[in-house]
């Protein structure tokens, strides 16, 4: 006790001191005798203790101070290095407002010529109208017998395929038969339709076009039965098993879904599935959906009922006005009135095209593959982002590509024949069905459709050479919202002199 008295000053001086090296060696000094340590050793740590605090309080006072500073530099600059937004390296992609801006004003210029129409010549939209373009005579009904007739082609085809099967006919007697049917589809119609007096044009169109889908179909069906003949007669020599019969994949002891071979496929069944299905390739197994959806089926019918009834309002209100008045310009001359309707009958006719696209390709042939259970729904791909012509040809009516591809160009290229030249034939092909499907109807031949599919050549030249991006997917939209009202003034100023003004004139005679 009287020693802790006597150094009471110097333990308040040590005391002081280890104060101001830290607060931790204070409280380590009030037990320092029970524990004999060196007050000079706790001195020493205090002071590391405290440079360790110093240098943290320091760096931390001058982060603050720093920060301050760059607050300041930041109030001082408030520029970077960066791109406008519209331009190309900006990288900016999201034009969401200006589509929707474009959709906007779309609606709106269309919905004043919409108001100018109504005003102009009131409510034209007639329902029966619709009945007479397919009916000229109520008991004649040359049209829809037509189509029923078809089956018999169908039929003849089935039957020489079973006869092939089984070795009754040779393969180049077989060639011949399935040549005649063939020829027999396009130019059986052709005969009905240009003598018949009751056919209308409307009714002709629809009746070449199922004949000529019927022909596309038998000729695929053709085709592919000839390759299971060769590939069975390949396997012929190495298999002992008869190919004959259907052939049921197993799996885990559960059957999946039965595997038709040739010449099992050779049924009614198989047939007529084949020609209802939404595509024009044949295949002995089809992919299949497993189950109808009902609601989708609803909505692809619900679409397919209103965009129906839409065209032929759009029609009757809008188009047939607008080429009635493009005949006299056409019999006058007068350039540049034809130019102000040409370029009047783009806007109505793009839409009712645009309309239709969606109308058959989405709604019709989706509703038949859901109802069918057919499983291949790729029929179309994104011809809108077409940048050549010839994507757009390749990509906007998929099942006759495929059909072109499989059955025309393929086998053109396996002869000897360079692509060009490949190519120039399938847009000859295309170009002949595009006159059948309109002249033979129309009951004359201007070849005004053939002539422009065979445009398309050099404009697919043209634009793949010297127009890539966004400039050729300018020429591309231009050439199909100018092209078709070219065509449709053509071929209905030609009709209309044909059938209208040479019976005025001889009316007045």
């Amino acid at each position: 006790m009287g020693e802790r008295q006597e150094s009471g000053p110097l333990t308040n001086r040590k005391r002081r001191s280890t104060v101001s090296g830290g607060r931790v060696s204070l409280k380590g000094n009030s037990k320092s005798g029970g524990n004999g340590t060196s007050e000079n050793g706790h001195s020493h740590g205090g002071s590391k203790k405290a440079n360790d605090e110093k240098t943290t309080h320091s760096t931390t006072r001058s982060g603050k101070e720093k920060g301050r500073s760059d607050e300041g530099y930041e109030r001082l600059g408030c520029h970077k290095l960066q791109e406008s937004l519209l331009s190309s390296a900006s990288g900016y992609s999201n034009y969401r407002g200006i589509l929707n801006w474009c959709v906007v004003m779309l609606v709106l210029s269309n919905a004043r010529l919409f108001l100018e129409n109504l005003i102009k010549y009131g409510i034209l939209v007639d329902p029966i109208q619709i009945v007479s373009l397919f009916l000229k005579d109520p008991y004649s009904w040359p049209a829809p017998c037509l189509v029923i007739a078809s089956n018999i082609f169908s039929l003849s085809a089935l039957y020489i395929e079973k006869r092939l099967a089984v070795g009754s006919f040779s393969e180049k007697v077989g060639l011949m038969l399935h040549t005649m049917n063939l020829t027999i589809i396009l130019c059986f119609p052709v005969a009905v339709v240009w003598f018949v007096s009751s056919m209308t044009p409307v009714g002709g169109v629809f009746a070449l076009s199922i004949y000529t889908v019927l022909f596309l179909k038998l000729y695929s069906y053709k085709d592919v039965n000839k390759w299971c003949r060769e590939i069975r007669q390949a396997k012929a020599r190495t298999l002992s098993r008869s190919l004959s019969y259907p052939v049921v994949d197993k799996a885990n002891g559960e059957v999946l879904q039965t595997q038709v071979t040739y010449p099992g496929n050779l049924t009614l069944r198989d047939l007529y599935y084949f020609i209802f299905a939404p595509t024009l390739c044949y295949e002995l197994n089809f992919p299949r959906s497993p189950r109808i959806r009902k609601r989708f089926l609803l909505r692809r019918l619900f679409e397919m009922l209103f965009f129906m009834q839409l065209l032929i309002g759009l029609i009757q209100q809008w188009m047939v006005p607008t080429i009635q008045n493009s005949m006299k310009p056409f019999k006058d001359m007068d350039f540049s009135r034809i130019i102000e309707r040409l370029l009047k009958l783009a806007v109505p006719n793009h839409l009712i095209w645009l309309i239709f696209f969606y109308w058959f390709f989405h709604s019709t042939m989706n509703f038949v593959a859901e109802l069918m259970q057919f499983g291949d729904r790729e029929f179309y791909r994104d011809w809108w982002n077409s940048e050549t012509v010839t994507y757009f040809w390749q990509n906007w009516n998929i099942p006759v590509h495929k059909w072109c591809i499989r059955h025309f160009y393929k086998p053109i290229l396996k002869k000897g024949v360079n692509k060009w030249t490949a190519q120039t034939a399938v847009f000859f092909a295309s170009a002949f069905f595009h006159e059948y499907l309109v002249s033979i109807p129309l009951k004359m031949f201007r070849l005004w459709a053939f002539m422009g599919m065979m445009a398309q050549i050099p404009l697919a030249w043209l634009v793949g050479r010297f127009l890539t991006g966004n400039y050729g997917n300018a020429a591309v939209w231009i050439s199909l919202i100018i092209g078709q009202p070219i065509a449709i003034l053509m071929y209905f100023h030609d009709y209309y002199v044909l059938n209208y003004e040479e019976s005025q004139v001889a009316e007045v005679a």
